[in-house]
């Protein structure tokens, strides 16, 4: 099979491998229709972090099971799933709670190679979710949505979750990422009144407003928190802080109303953080890896099906497999907001 391929960074190769085989009872094996590139690859694409020289790479898929192992009882062959990026088994005290991202029984490989043509995908039997039909039942814009829910879809969604966002809150997203566009649909979908998008790019600011957000900060920093101030008095009943740099986080903090709550779901880029202003503002601070499986089945894929949200539009560019190097690149040089690749029918 092709798998896309770090190499080192700025360069991306497409390789062959022998095709994932069945290691365990609880695995299972995805034939891959689509994958895509997310803004944390761009990480170790751009040398920030560190990955190993010629690891398969991606953490995002929806595909049709091939094989399953003899413990994997909730999906079958041949049905249509998204595969998230989490793995939760289910049944551990995180995964109880809601909390998979955070599965205590997570295991070790079966987690790359998403942008591939096949993956062995580990605690298949919970973490699956699987989709009503085929993907041939399903337009091409319809994919794409169904493609967010392995991760930026639940992540943004974890992000207002987090921050506890109600009907008629205040709330400001910080990121105009793919994950901070899903954060607006998210607060719009949890019924917040107004949505406050910080972006200084046309077509995110463009996507934003589509998406639900009622207002555009374009300036960073002190300038930013002057501008919510103004436009909110006091501050915003709830923050999406979706980048993960210390000043996005320090801005998230600054900008919250006294007794706001921080979603935070941007990883961090930095080993510490000044915690010292939540104290002052009594701010909460709350957030971390999505609950991908959690929040697909209780509500994000049922909001997609039924056409409340259409988070694929986040996919501004496709490519093929083959095509890797040019959608990491297209992501890299800000001309794409989410490189989408298409793998098979």
């Amino acid at each position: 099979m092709k798998a896309a391929t770090f190499m080192a960074p700025g360069k991306m190769v497409v390789k062959d491998y022998a095709k994932p085989e069945l290691q365990k009872p609880t695995d299972a094996i995805i034939r891959i229709v689509r994958a895509c590139v997310c803004g944390s690859d761009l990480w170790w694409y751009r040398g920030i972090s560190q990955r190993e020289a010629g690891s398969t790479t991606g953490h995002e898929a929806i595909g049709i099971v091939d094989a399953v192992g003899a413990d994997v009882k909730d999906v079958q062959v041949g049905d249509f799933v998204i595969a998230p990026f989490t793995h939760g088994c289910g049944h551990c005290a995180a995964c109880l709670a809601g909390f998979d991202g955070d599965c205590l029984n997570q295991e070790a490989g079966g987690n790359g190679g998403y942008q591939g043509e096949y993956l062995r995908f580990t605690n298949a039997n919970w973490a699956l979710v699987k989709i009503p039909g085929q993907p041939s039942d399903y337009s091409d814009e319809m994919l794409n949505n169904l493609l967010t829910l392995a991760d930026v879809m639940a992540t943004g969604y974890h992000a207002a979750a987090s921050a506890e966002v109600k009907p008629d809150d205040t709330v400001v997203v910080l990121g105009d990422g793919a994950v901070g566009l899903c954060g607006v649909i998210a607060a719009k979908l949890l019924g917040a009144k107004r949505i406050i998008a910080m972006s200084r790019h046309a077509d995110r600011q463009a996507l934003a407003k589509e998406f639900g957000a009622t207002d555009i900060i374009a300036e960073r920093g002190d300038e930013a928190v002057a501008k919510v101030m103004a436009l909110t008095g006091a501050g915003a009943d709830a923050v999406l802080e979706c980048v993960g740099t210390e000043q996005s986080v320090d801005t998230a903090v600054k900008v919250g109303r006294p007794g706001a709550v921080v979603g935070r779901v941007g990883v961090p880029q930095k080993p510490e953080m000044n915690t010292n202003n939540l104290f002052w503002k009594n701010i909460g601070l709350r957030g971390g890896i999505a609950s991908v499986t959690s929040d697909d089945r209780k509500i994000l894929l049922d909001a997609v099906l039924k056409g409340d949200i259409h988070p694929g539009k986040v996919f501004t560019q496709r490519f093929t497999l083959d095509q890797v190097q040019a959608a990491y690149e297209a992501m890299d040089h800000r001309q794409a907001i989410k490189s989408l690749l298409v793998i098979s029918d």
